[in-house]
């Protein structure tokens, strides 16, 4: 078949898509008619998951998995923003990673708002200023990032998903690398690229500030200066890119926490955090995890966190698979709570 038919064909193809596209967007009105009289939140994670399951088995190829996952993020946000105008709190500023996190999960069809810290992504969930909130919770280089820890004992907000965000950090400046004096990114950068720093510029001074898009603004302004920053800040801020990659460790991953009022309905496929804290004695945090040791729950994550109320005082965070209303891990928690001074149930969320 000739390339002029084969065009015509798409044109065909792409006159059915927007129909369809059209057509599932005034279903998508209605949800949000039968939702706002029973005041349901408009995003729910667990359908979120059970749609991108269902069209990745539909696809017999050659799109990929991928592919479809993308499109239909923007599907989806398209209709998020037809059912109610979402607003979404980030640690920014724009073009951080959080933001490209945030972007990744909510799309380009909903309103995000840059805060300067985590707890004020928290505030502003809290007091309904924005809708949901996107915090960084760990990477898998450098570990916990306590900022957003010490936020979760106090709030009474909920983890209702997570964002996993393969990172790339770059070296960009206006000027050249031979004239660098001084290098802007946040701690946990420097920590992903402390081997490249020493061995390519272990001259240069390294400056700590809150972000990697703070640091992106800081060098677009003086061209002996260069932060480590995303590809993305580097258009933003009309930076060169003088290095890509130049992380320590290739899969350096940073799992990011969609926070919220709203609870989240099992999937199948979920996950619990909680956190509590423990009477100070032998053994105490053995005895504290073997009630998910005897209803066979896999643990995925603990942290421990000092309580800042008593010195040797700690509040250890678990993630273990499951829902909270799956009867074993049901059944853990109500034994875990019988044996620690104080437990909180962060959130269930899908995987």
């Amino acid at each position: 078949m000739s390339i002029p038919k084969l065009r015509k064909k798409i044109d065909s193809i792409d006159a059915r898509i927007v129909s369809l596209l059209d057509d599932r967007a005034k279903v998508s009105l209605l949800i949000g008619k039968e939702k706002s009289k029973t005041k349901k939140s408009v995003y729910a994670s667990d359908r979120e998951k059970k749609v991108l399951d269902r069209i990745k088995k539909l696809s017999k190829g050659p799109i990929t998995s991928a592919a479809l996952d993308a499109i239909y993020r923007e599907v989806m946000s398209s209709s998020l923003s037809l059912e109610k105008s979402l607003k979404i709190a980030y640690l920014g500023p724009q073009a951080s990673y959080t933001h490209l996190a945030a972007r990744k999960k909510f799309g380009s069809q909903v309103t995000y708002v840059s805060c300067s810290n985590i707890p004020e992504v928290f505030q502003r969930v809290e007091k309904s200023d924005c809708d949901y909130g996107v915090v960084p919770i760990e990477n898998s280089i450098e570990g916990a990032v306590t900022h957003t820890l010490d936020p979760l004992i106090d709030s009474d907000l909920k983890i209702c998903a997570q964002v996993m965000l393969e990172i790339s950090h770059n070296l960009l400046s206006k000027g050249s690398a031979d004239k660098i004096k001084e290098i802007y990114s946040n701690p946990q950068v420097f920590g992903q690229c402390r081997n490249w720093i020493r061995n390519n510029l272990s001259k240069a001074e390294l400056v700590e500030v809150s972000s990697t898009t703070r640091a992106a603004q800081i060098a677009s302004k003086k061209k002996t200066s260069a932060c480590i920053a995303s590809a993305l800040a580097a258009q933003v801020y009309d930076l060169k890119v003088l290095k890509k990659g130049i992380e320590d460790f290739s899969h350096n991953i940073t799992r990011f926490l969609v926070i919220a009022k709203d609870d989240v309905s099992p999937t199948g496929e979920d996950r619990t955090s909680v956190l509590f804290s423990i009477k100070d004695k032998v053994g105490a945090l053995h005895e504290m995890l073997m009630p998910f040791s005897r209803n066979k729950i896999n643990l995925t994550k603990i942290e421990s966190r000092p309580s800042k109320k008593r010195a040797w005082d700690y509040y250890f965070f678990v993630d273990c698979e499951g829902h909270r209303m799956d009867k074993k891990v049901q059944k853990a928690l109500k034994e875990l709570e019988g044996k620690c001074k104080y437990l909180k149930i962060l959130g269930s969320y899908p995987l």
